[in-house]
């Protein structure tokens, strides 16, 4: 079928450039992994912290808003159950509003992450 060598040596060079072609698409491919995992654990880790500071803040500043309310609501006991009760209306609402507040953001952020290209 092949008359000569130099179509041999084509079809061989050929096939070791089409081998070192796709094992540089398998380094791509994993690049591309780590770079898009990178930046997802990163943002992750971003979010954790401020959470966790957040309600840091947000446990004493509910302590301050206690005492602050308390002579002017008649106890302490009293000043409690109303910052409570606002802060239980507060993860209501943050409840009620879960799909535009959390779902949609994050399904946005992931799918450009992953299905972009730049």
């Amino acid at each position: 079928m092949f008359g000569n060598d130099k179509t041999i040596d084509n079809l061989q060079t050929l096939f070791n450039e089409v081998k070192k072609y796709v094992e540089l698409q398998k380094d791509y491919v994993k690049l591309d992994i780590v770079q898009k995992l990178t930046v997802l654990v990163s943002t992750l880790i971003l979010i954790l912290t401020l959470m966790i500071l957040g309600m840091i803040a947000l446990f004493y500043l509910s302590f301050m808003l206690v005492y602050i309310l308390e002579p002017h609501v008649g106890g302490l006991t009293t000043s409690y159950a109303i910052i409570s009760g606002c802060i239980l209306l507060f993860i209501a609402g943050i409840y009620l509003c879960r799909q535009r507040l959390i779902i949609r953001p994050l399904t946005r952020f992931l799918a450009n992450l992953f299905l972009n290209d730049k």
